[in-house]
């Protein structure tokens, strides 16, 4: 099993890239295994302040950290804003990454990305960025082919998800990625694995 926390990179109650994560967490329920899902609302985190970092932020901040530490998968959907991701989105980032009293949660976190918007492209010159931060934050960017949802007006909405096949299957193919990556660290991590983790540091 393991348990997905779902980001909306845009704070819009009608936000596109809020319906790819429904689809996501629809699909999940379709994969081998039993997989929880999360959404992590951002719209209430202040913006990063340094004096209220060492205060211990605030309340919406220390409960973000406490659900992507639990989180075993990060998937992150983001609209492009002039070329980048959302302020809102980068700004939850600055916070989950600094560490605290203990390890960020970002750091070794396998974390999928993809993005959406009504325009062709779907938001895909959003991407490079949002995986450069996360980079730098420690995380584990799953290794995928880019996944990005264009012309959202004219795909078929059901029960709050999209439901055109291909759009389904690209995105079930990169939380598949992700629950491999995140076997494969869960393995290499095994009590048994030791010897194993030992030798390839040598």
């Amino acid at each position: 099993m393991a348990k997905f926390v779902l980001v909306s990179g845009s704070t819009s109650r009608d936000s596109v890239n809020t319906v790819v994560l429904a689809t996501v967490r629809h699909l999940l329920a379709d994969l081998p295994g039993t997989h929880e899902a999360e959404l992590l609302p951002i719209a209430d985190l202040p913006f990063y302040e340094s004096g209220l970092e060492r205060a211990g932020g605030s309340p919406a901040v220390r409960e973000a950290k406490k659900v992507v530490a639990g989180a075993d998968v990060l998937f992150i959907s983001t609209p492009s804003y002039n070329g980048e991701m959302p302020g809102a989105l980068k700004n939850a980032l600055d916070w989950l990454s600094r560490a605290g009293c203990g390890a960020s949660p970002l750091s070794g976190k396998v974390t999928a990305v993809t993005s959406a918007s009504p325009g062709a492209r779907g938001a895909l010159d959003a991407q490079p960025g949002l995986i450069g931060v996360l980079g730098r934050c420690g995380a584990r960017v799953v290794a995928h082919e880019p996944v990005a949802v264009g012309g959202t007006g004219s795909l078929a909405i059901a029960e709050g998800r999209y439901t055109d096949p291909d759009l389904v299957a690209r995105l079930e193919s990169l939380a598949l990625a992700a629950l491999a990556e995140f076997a494969e660290l869960d393995a290499f991590d095994a009590p048994g694995a030791v010897g194993e983790r030992v030798e390839a540091l040598v």
